[in-house]
């Protein structure tokens, strides 16, 4: 998996997922689609962190808000695995990103700050549906960084879960629709 190339060692990782009743390359054009405005407890958890982003209004809150957040997407594999990465200081109030490319996050290894992969793989499963599945790892490039972002992750955790459940329900939601939109009455 993408995944795994980029960041094989991980500090902290988290992993959920969902079924979806919808052919693979309608659950990847669901991801490459996401849409969190309806996500009313993500958004409040985005403008929360103070993630200037969300802090605008706008119609929609979709994978174009994550790449101005600052994530970059590092591979993919259609309707395999879309992989995002993300270097900053996660645990200060601004978060402290680092605009970083393919190349540059691969190298990234800057003492302070930590590495972040966030993936979105799907599996077609016998019963025709797509298992899809996120995961993401963070991996921290010194021991102060360590320690201070575990005292993060323990305080923010259960949240990052929210948020990614969300994401999930919503891109299920956006493939099974449109799923049932394309079936002629």
């Amino acid at each position: 998996m993408l995944i795994d190339d980029f960041l094989p060692d991980w500090d902290v990782h988290e992993r959920h997922r969902t079924k979806v009743h919808a052919p693979p390359q309608r659950v990847y054009a669901a991801v490459r689609q996401l849409d969190l405005s309806d996500a009313r407890l993500s958004m409040l958890l985005f403008r929360l962190r103070g993630l200037r982003s969300c802090l605008r209004p706008s119609p929609d809150f979709n994978l174009d808000h994550f790449l101005r957040m600052g994530f970059h997407i590092l591979a993919e594999k259609p309707e395999e695995e879309l992989l995002l990465g993300l270097v900053g200081r996660f645990w200060t109030l601004r978060g402290e990103l680092r605009r970083v490319n393919t190349e540059d996050f691969r190298s990234f290894n800057e003492r302070g700050y930590a590495k972040a992969v966030w993936n979105f793989s799907l599996s077609r499963q016998a019963d025709e549906t797509v298992l899809l599945e996120t995961e993401t790892r963070v991996r921290c490039l010194d021991e102060e960084s360590r320690k201070r972002f575990r005292f993060y992750w323990m305080l923010i955790g259960s949240f990052s879960g929210v948020i990614r459940r969300d994401v999930l329900k919503a891109i299920k939601r956006t493939a099974e629709e449109s799923r049932s939109q394309a079936i002629p009455s």
